[in-house]
Formats: C-alpha cells, structure tokens, sequence
C-alpha cells in the first residue's frame, strides 16, 4: 500500500515558519497544495525591563528542528515517504535581530524582537542628526520611517551596549541577520561552512537596504554607524541557497541534502500563499500583530497615509521584483495573549471568543492596546495602551469583546488608509492567520469594514507561501506559479450583519480612545530602569 501511496503524492515540500509566538514546521503536497502534516512549538518571549523583548535564538533553532523531526515522524506514521520532501521554504517573523559569532556559531546576545521598545533612545537620537527631525527623511530610499520597529537601530544599540558583540565586530567574528538568516545559516552548516544570506523581503525591513536597487545602502550604513561586512548576502525569495545538513549537537537530520530554496518574510509569504500576485490584490494576516499588505505590482508607491512601502516578493533571480504597501499593527493576537498571560481572565487563546461571544457588545468599553506604542497609521511611539469607558457594569466579558474588537478597529484605520493611497477601494478583504479561527472576530471584522471578509479553508497561508517559493525555484522547479496552475481555493464567507451607522458611531468612538492613548510616555520620566 505504501508504495502506490507514494506514487499517488508526487513530489512535496516543507516549510519552516517562524513567528513571534511559535515556530512551525509544515508539508504540502506540491501538486494539490494540500496540507499533509505538520508540527507547532510555542517560543518562549522574555520580558527584562519594561518595553524590552527578547528571544533566545538558540531556543528558535531547537524548536525548528523538534518541528521539523516531529513532522517527519508524522509523515513516516502516515506512511508517506519522506524522501519525496524535494525542497524547504523559509517564512519568518520580520525585523527581529540577531548577531552571533561566526567561529563559535554561538549568539552573542538574545534576538531583540520586532516590538521591542529599548531603542526608543537610540531613535531619538538619531533624529537629532535628521534636518528638521523628519522621520520619513529615508522614505523614499527604505519605504519606512524611523523608528523601534526596524533592525538597523536595534543592531546600533547591541553595537552600543554589548561588549561581546562590539569585541566580536573588532575580531571580524560577527555575523548580523534577521531571523531567516539565523535558521539559513544554522541549518546549512554553521561554523562549518552555512551559508550567511538574507532575501529582498526580509532585506527591506532593516533599514539599511535600497528597495529599489535592491542592495546594502552604504550611506544608510554610515548614517547608522554600521558596517557593512557583518551584513547578509541579499538573494530573491526563489533560489537555492544551500543544503540541509546534519546537526551532531541535536542528532537531526531527517531532510539532511534537500535544498533550502524559498524564503520570504512572513507578511511576504501570507501574500503569495494567497496568490495576490495582481496589483490590488490585498490580505490581512492576524498573528501576534496586525499586517494588511496591498500588491502594488512593480512600481513602488509611497504612502501619504502612515503606510510603509516594502518588497512584496522577487520569485527568482531574474524574476522582477513586486512591492506592497502594507499596514502594520504590533498587538493583535497578543492582546489575547495577555489576557491569559497578563490578566488570568481566560486559561487559553480560545476562551476569549466565548466570553466575547457571551457579552456580544462591549458595552461602552474600549481598549487601545498601544503596549508597543502606535504604529500604523500613527507612528506614535509615546502611546500606551488603555481601557476606556469602564462603569461599574463593565465585566471581562465586556473587557474580551473590546479586545477583539480593537483588532477591528485596528484594522479598519489600516484599510482607510490603503483605500486613499490607491484610490480604489477594496470591495473585500482576505484573511489568514491563527486569529482568523474566531468566528466572533471574523464577523466583527465585517461588521466594522462593511464589506465582506474571507478566509480560506486552510488558513496557513505563510507556510503555503514559502513553500511555493520553494517549489518554484529554478533547479527545484516542482510547483508552478503559472496563474492557471493554482489551486482554487475554498474559502467561508463572513458578510456585515450590522447597519453602516452603528458601524461608524462605533469606530468614532475608537478614534477618541485613541487621541487619549496618545502623549502618555515621555522619555525623560524615569522608568522603572528601563535602560538608558
């Protein structure tokens, strides 16, 4: 039975997908696009000082090979060969920062991640440098403003507060990357010859890169003090870049040969694996923040609107590259994160539908959950977050329902803002993401854009992305993105089931919750020794 099974499947391909919350590790089938098996392991975040965030890089390598190892094991139970795994893709939280030593192949410090808020100093001091203070002083060379987000000021403050990494610079022992960079170069060797490469996607989220000549910028390095030797090769996001190899330390060594041959930051790869590849097309992924990326084909457009340009992807070395414009949240799934971590009023992330559901309004409250500042469409790092409009009536019921709904809201402020940089606005909107399993929020989420929202059946859209990255790649070449040749896929429906009035007398209130969100944290107040 096992060798007709075989034949029947063809040829597959995993996918390494990385996030801020967990790591998974997935196998489709190249043909059908059909999720075979696939393993998830939580990340552990770590929280130092107020407004810092860490992860352990190390702790990330491991549970990429537990994924991948456990998976295999799956498969094997499941009487599917393996040996037909004929490439791997790599998808990963964007922006977050890692420098280890090349020699030892060890980090020289925790990654600081993505929402971290260390760097806040750091940016304020660089702007000092920018005439006029203007933020958006390298827009039309990166697509971003300054700010904590981005990793070339969090690299500018290890290269400021970690002796190691400073020493390790000196040495000519440091190696800087994203965390796709980090898994690459682990997994194709390490010390022992891995291969030190980034792609245009997670390149364009550091701000040291030129999205339109598509290279290391040397007056962004030399305005950020960085040098340029520690940086990654930049390569598309469909390529071979090197070989699975054994790794003795953790006996792994299940897909030990197979190339490694896509890899695209998360929002990047959740925008191919909903094969937006028209200019127009958008998604909204829901993981631990918010992004709702618009294709805007090959010509990049900048917004007028708090909206960040980026590399949308580039699917081969002679392929041309696509942007987007994308709209960034930091806290979506994380707030429900924090309610069970933070607040203890639910035990699990799927609690809070039912209590939500249980209120079905708010009642009057709202949350601004701004625990890492503002980001789109207000770039506003002095935010914080608050609850607002609490009576005596009020209930976690009510707290749960207003945490969801901020997510709306979140998004909806996201939309607008695409709708006036395109000038077109979008008559629905595609979803993927754990989130989008919360039929409360997927309903209050067309209630409050007033248009129909959609989700397809299998929601693991960035590891599907990745994978077809890897699939397609030249020398892979077992996945066809011909727009012919995709799989149609099933999707559920949510339509608005209120009226638009209601609608808009709500998100009015938000935007007061907002205003009062704003302005809250200054700099120079001492904190409780939360670094310089």
């Amino acid at each position: 039975m096992a060798a007709s099974d075989r034949m029947v499947l063809g040829p597959l391909v995993g996918a390494i997908d990385q996030g801020t919350s967990s790591t998974r590790f997935l196998v489709f089938n190249a043909k059908t696009a059909e999720l075979l098996s696939h393993h998830q392991v939580e990340i552990q975040q770590k929280f130092p000082k107020e407004g810092w965030v860490e992860q352990d890089p190390k702790e990330i390598l491991k549970s990429v090979h537990e994924c991948v190892e456990r998976t295999c094991e799956k498969l094997q139970q499941l009487n599917i060969d393996i040996t037909n795994i004929k490439a791997i893709g790599v998808s990963n939280q964007r922006e977050t920062t890692v420098v280890w030593d090349k020699t030892t192949g060890e980090p020289l410090y925790n990654a600081i991640v993505w929402l971290d808020l260390r760097t806040q100093s750091t940016v304020e001091r660089l702007l000092k440098r920018i005439p006029g203070k203007n933020k958006a002083f390298f827009k039309f060379r990166t697509g971003l403003p300054l700010s904590t987000y981005f990793s070339a000021v969090k690299l500018r403050w290890l290269l400021d507060n970690v002796e190691e990494i400073r020493q390790a610079v000196d040495d000519g022992r440091a190696m800087f990357g994203t965390i796709d960079s980090w898994l690459i170069w682990s997994l194709t060797g390490g010390k022992n010859g891995g291969v030190h490469c980034t792609d245009v996607t997670n390149a364009s989220r550091t701000m040291l890169f030129n999205i339109h000549s598509l290279e290391w910028d040397p007056e962004l390095c030399q305005f950020f003090d960085i040098p340029m030797e520690i940086l990654p090769k930049v390569r598309s996001s469909s390529e071979i870049y090197g070989l699975m190899k054994i790794c003795p330390s953790l006996k792994s060594g299940a897909l030990t040969g197979v190339p490694i041959s896509g890899c695209l930051g998360d929002q990047s790869a959740a925008l191919v694996g909903q094969m937006c590849f028209q200019d127009g097309q958008a998604k909204n992924t829901y993981g631990t923040g918010c992004f709702l990326l618009c294709n805007t084909g090959q010509k990049s457009v900048f917004s007028e609107h708090g909206l960040l340009t980026t590399i949308a992807y580039k699917l081969g070395r002679d392929k041309p590259v696509c942007y987007a414009l994308e709209g960034s949240v930091a806290i979506a799934g994380a707030v429900v994160r924090w309610l069970r971590d933070n607040l203890g009023i639910v035990k699990t992330s799927q609690e809070v539908e039912k209590l939500a559901a249980e209120a079905g309004t708010s009642y009057g409250c709202y949350f601004v959950p701004a625990f890492s500042g503002l980001y789109a469409p207000y770039w506003e790092p002095s935010a914080r977050g608050i609850i607002c409009g609490l009576t005596q009536f009020t209930n976690k019921n009510h707290i749960a329902f207003a945490a969801l709904e901020a997510v709306c809201f979140q998004t909806r402020e996201i939309l607008d803002a695409i709708n006036k940089d395109c000038g077109i606005p979008l008559n629905q909107l595609q979803v993927d993401g754990g989130m989008t399993n919360n039929k409360v929020l997927m309903q209050l989420q067309s209630d409050i854009l007033c248009i129909p929202v959609v989700k397809p059946s299998m929601p693991e859209t960035t590891a599907l992305g990745a994978a077809m990255a890897a699939g397609a790649a030249e020398g892979v070449g077992i996945w066809s993105l011909n727009p012919g040749d995709l799989t149609a896929v099933t999707c559920e429906r949510f339509e608005p089931q209120i009226n638009p009035e209601e609608s808009e007398f709500r998100y009015a209130r938000w935007k007061k919750a907002v205003m009062k969100s704003m302005g809250w944290e200054t700099s120079e107040a001492p904190s409780n020794g939360a670094g310089k």
